[in-house]
C-alpha cells in the first residue's frame, strides 16, 4: 500500500479528480493517487486505497476511492 514519491509525477484527488499539492497528497493517502508522467493511458479504473486496478462495477460502487483513467 506504500505509495513512491518522487520527482516525474503528481497526485491527483480520487474524489475530484483535480490535480492536487504534494502536501494534500501526502496528508490524504486513501482519497488520492500518485500518478508517474508518461504513463500512458489504460482506459481502466485504480484504487485510490491499494493503488491496484480494479473492475468497472467496483469502481462504480466507490466513487470516492477510486480513479478512472483514461
Amino acid at each position: 500500500m506504500a505509495k513512491r514519491v518522487g520527482s516525474g509525477g503528481h497526485f491527483r484527488s480520487a474524489i475530484s479528480g483535480r490535480y492536487v499539492t504534494s502536501a494534500h497528497g501526502k496528508r490524504s493517502p486513501n482519497t488520492t493517487v500518485f500518478e508517474r508522467s508518461g504513463g500512458g493511458s489504460t482506459g481502466s479504473a485504480r484504487s485510490a486505497k491499494t493503488g491496484r486496478f480494479v473492475t468497472e462495477s467496483y469502481a462504480n460502487r466507490n466513487p470516492k476511492t477510486t480513479v478512472k483513467e483514461s
